[in-house]
């Protein structure tokens, strides 16, 4: 995830006060109005139960379910779409593919490369004021601001550089510590899988986890007699 410098936004904010220190160019100042911004609502609901059609429910590979309150307040197309995915079975098999310790977990790209996404268009970017804070979940894009698809993060630890820079859709509400489990790697060697992604209000129960291969029992092991 590359961060850019607005540096065409720069020099122009700096040739306007230029021109506008100019005798030649100046002008009668008019009053200037800006119409209200309305605040985004920053409480987050935890109870599962109340609004379950915008709780996203992630069951993972390692064991445990997490909880996921998705916040269309915020940040509506990009609460659609993955929803719409989700709906589809689309993040059913999906690996964590890009997993940083101390940073974040990325998932969602049903290739595990990092390199694809959903048949559907890209959204466009719908940055807001939520911080990235311990659970914050935000979409992933590429250097385009509007090239965010299906691709999402959670963060372990604050990372506030990347406010106002990705699209904040929702917040961890349970199973944080399923989060933290995640196999890290970039890729993982055994990365952690997404093995059913649902909408709380689908009131699907998790799949039972796998099973992990037992380990070759040899001829010694099985021989339980006693010599004399």
């Amino acid at each position: 995830m590359n961060l850019r410098l607005l540096v065409p936004t720069i020099v122009g904010a700096i040739m306007g006060v230029a021109l506008a220190a100019s005798p030649a160019l100046a002008k009668k100042k008019e009053p200037v109005t800006t119409a209200p911004v309305a605040a985004l609502p920053t409480a987050i609901d935890t109870d599962i139960t109340r609004e379950p059609e915008n709780v996203l429910l992630l069951d993972l590979s390692d064991g445990g379910r997490v909880a996921i309150r998705l916040m269309p307040q915020w940040a509506p197309a990009h609460v659609a779409r993955i929803k719409e995915l989700t709906q589809q079975g689309f993040y059913n098999g999906v690996v964590f593919h890009r997993v940083i310790d101390g940073f974040m977990a990325q998932t969602g790209d049903p290739t595990g490369t990092g390199q694809s996404g959903s048949k559907l268009p890209d959204l466009k970017a719908e940055f807001n004021a939520m911080p990235h804070l311990r659970g914050t979940v935000s979409m992933a894009r590429t250097n385009d601001p509007d090239s965010a698809n299906s691709q999402f993060f959670i963060v372990f630890y604050p990372r506030f550089a990347l406010d106002h820079k990705y699209t904040v859709f929702g917040r961890v509400i349970s199973g944080m510590q399923y989060v933290d489990a995640i196999q890290r790697g970039e890729p993982p060697a055994n990365p952690t899988r997404v093995l059913q992604a649902s909408l709380a209000s689908q009131q699907k129960t998790a799949p039972p986890a796998p099973v992990s291969a037992a380990a070759p029992v040899s001829a010694a092991q099985l021989n339980t007699s006693k010599s004399d």
